[in-house]
C-alpha cells in the first residue's frame, strides 16, 4: 500500500457526501491575445466514469475526477487547490459522473473555474 491510499477520498456516486465541500475559484492564466481555450489552469486530472480506478497509481476508490498533479506557482496553486482533491462540481456541473474526456474538455472551455472539491481528512472548517 502506498501512502496515497490514505489521501484519496472515497464516495459512492449518488450518496450524500459526508465531508465538507471546499469552494475554490481558479482564474486561468494567459497572456494578452491568448485564446481562452489555451489559458493555463496549472493542474492535471485523473479519473472519470470511463476509467478503471483500480489501476490508478494514486489508489483512488471511485471513478471521481481527482487532481493528480499541479504546476508550481500556477493558477491552481494560488487558488488553494491541492493534489488529491476530488472535484465534485465545476461551475454548477456535476463532476461525479463524467468521463475523463468530458472533464478535460469542460475545464479547457471556461476561463474561470468555480469548483467544489472534497479533501480527505477535512470534514469541518
Amino acid at each position: 500500500f502506498s501512502s496515497a491510499m490514505n489521501q484519496a477520498f472515497s464516495h459512492e456516486p449518488g450518496t450524500a457526501i459526508s465531508c465538507l465541500s471546499i469552494p475554490i475559484t481558479l482564474h486561468k492564466e494567459g497572456g494578452p491575445g491568448i485564446p481562452e481555450t489555451e489559458m493555463k489552469c496549472g493542474f492535471k486530472i485523473g479519473g472519470g466514469i470511463d476509467q478503471d480506478y483500480k489501476k490508478c497509481p494514486q489508489g483512488y476508490e471511485d471513478n471521481g475526477i481527482y487532481v493528480t498533479d499541479m504546476a508550481p506557482n500556477s493558477a491552481a496553486t494560488k487558488s488553494g487547490l491541492r493534489v488529491h482533491d476530488k472535484i465534485l462540481q465545476l461551475n454548477g456541473y456535476d463532476f461525479t459522473m463524467v468521463t475523463h474526456k468530458k472533464a478535460v474538455d469542460y475545464i479547457k472551455k471556461v476561463p474561470v473555474l468555480n469548483m467544489l472539491v472534497a479533501r480527505k481528512g477535512v470534514t469541518q472548517t
